[in-house]
């Protein structure tokens, strides 16, 4: 008795404590021998888990009613299969028909493994519309579910800070299986994107760095971006052919010289000779 340990926890017997009872301060419970393999069972197990007071672990047999099966399955039987192998009689005899028919063959499938791999080469990328007020990349990678290097690797960003420049960016499909943006659409609405559209294709077309410029030349015009740069160029024309005309109203800048430095040397108002006469 002194070497048996419990079957559930691996402890020895002598070192657990009999549980006593709070009103009579008798021992209340103390380990259960098991009728089925005389294994014993600690008066600590039971109490943590009661069912043990009336089930073996072991054999899987209770001693009260229950509605689950009683004792171990059997082990498979070992016995030949029911249909005995056809001998060569029989397969010769078959081999000498015609082929089998196509129909009796199933088709084959093809892996899993490859089908998911189309699947994520036909799925594109999501794009989303940038706040630059509240999108961040940590907070679109928690977001979408999509690591963060991810997301600098597929929008080519270096740093985090760059993504306040930037309009739209691409949510790996890869990553990100929803298939739908959170945000599809330009927070200013699609008016003022196609407006900042023009406004810049205006002044690429035309080489000019001025907004105010281009935000002339297109309310003239309505918008129509084809007619406002038709309309610049216009007046580029007109004034290169007439330069004075255009100086008079502005248009061009006559260079003037600079001016000379106060204190310089050289010159006749720059020099100390220059500043006594």
């Amino acid at each position: 008795m002194s070497s048996e340990a419990c079957c559930t926890c691996a402890a020895l017997l002598t070192s657990i404590p009999p549980t006593y009872n709070e009103k009579t301060e008798k021992p209340a419970l103390h380990e259960r021998r098991l009728e089925c393999c005389s294994r014993a069972i600690c008066a600590r197990c039971i109490t943590d888990n009661p069912r043990f007071a009336t089930y073996c672990p072991f054999c899987q047999i209770s001693i009260v009613p229950s509605p689950l099966p009683q004792g171990l399955r059997d082990p498979p039987a070992y016995s030949p299969p029911t249909s005995p192998r056809p001998s060569h009689t029989f397969l010769a005899a078959e081999s000498n028909g015609g082929p089998p028919a196509y129909s009796t063959h199933n088709p084959l499938q093809p892996p899993a493994e490859k089908s998911a791999v189309q699947d994520n080469e036909l799925a594109a990328d999501v794009l989303h519309f940038v706040d630059a007020a509240n999108d961040t990349i940590a907070s679109l990678s928690l977001r979408y579910g999509v690591p963060a290097d991810a997301l600098r690797r597929t929008n080519g960003l270096y740093a985090d800070h760059l993504l306040v420049a930037r309009r739209t960016i691409l949510i790996p499909a890869k990553y990100y299986k929803g298939g739908v943006s959170l945000s599809p659409r330009p927070l200013e609405g699609e008016e003022e994107e196609t407006r900042k559209g023009k406004v810049r294709k205006w002044m690429v077309a035309c080489k000019v760095a001025e907004y105010d410029v281009a935000l002339l030349y297109l309310k003239q015009s309505d918008y129509d971006l084809s007619q406002a740069i038709e309309a610049y160029k216009a007046d580029e024309r007109w004034e290169k052919e007439h330069p004075l005309e255009a100086a008079k109203k502005g248009k061009i800048k006559i260079s003037q010289p600079p001016a000379r430095r106060r204190w310089g040397f050289g010159g006749s108002g720059g020099g100390l000779t220059g500043q006594l006469s």
